[in-house]
C-alpha cells in the first residue's frame, strides 16, 4: 500500500506546471487531456520530486467552491514538506526563481527549514539535514 498521488487546487495549469518544474525542479510525469465527471474539458496533470513515487496532481479550481480553497487547502497551516539533501543549494535555487519564503532558514534539532509558498499559496516546509 502507498500513496499515490495528493491535489492541489491551483488557478492555471501552466503557471502551477512552471512553478513545481521550473522553480521546484520537479519533473512533469504526465499532462493529459481529460474530462470532468459531466464531461467537460480539463487536464490531467502530476508533478513529482525526481525519483519520488508519490506525486501531485495539479487539478485546476472547477466553479466557486473549489476556486475558495485555492491556496488555503490546509487552513493556513504548513501541509506540505519538501525534504532535499542540500538544504543551501535548494534554497538559494528557489530564492533565485522567484519563490516567495515566509520566514528566514533556521536550525531545528530534525534539521534546516525555511517556509514557503506555492503557486497557490499553500504553505510548505523546505527541509534539510541537521
Amino acid at each position: 500500500m502507498r500513496i499515490d498521488l495528493v491535489t492541489i487546487v491551483v488557478d492555471d495549469y501552466d503557471a502551477a506546471i512552471e512553478f513545481f518544474v521550473d522553480a521546484l525542479g520537479f519533473d512533469l510525469a504526465e499532462d493529459s487531456p481529460s474530462l470532468t465527471n459531466d464531461g467537460r474539458p480539463k487536464r490531467w496533470v502530476v508533478v513529482r520530486p525526481p525519483g519520488a513515487e508519490t506525486g501531485i496532481l495539479l487539478a485546476r479550481a472547477d466553479g466557486e467552491h473549489q476556486s475558495t480553497v485555492v491556496g488555503n487547502q490546509v487552513a493556513g497551516r504548513v501541509g506540505f514538506f519538501l525534504q532535499v539533501g542540500d538544504f543551501d543549494a535548494a534554497h538559494r535555487r528557489m530564492v533565485a526563481a522567484g519563490v516567495e519564503f515566509v520566514t528566514s532558514p533556521r536550525t531545528e534539532p530534525y534539521g534546516q527549514v525555511a517556509v514557503f509558498l506555492d503557486i497557490a499559496g499553500n504553505r510548505w516546509d523546505l527541509l534539510g539535514p541537521a
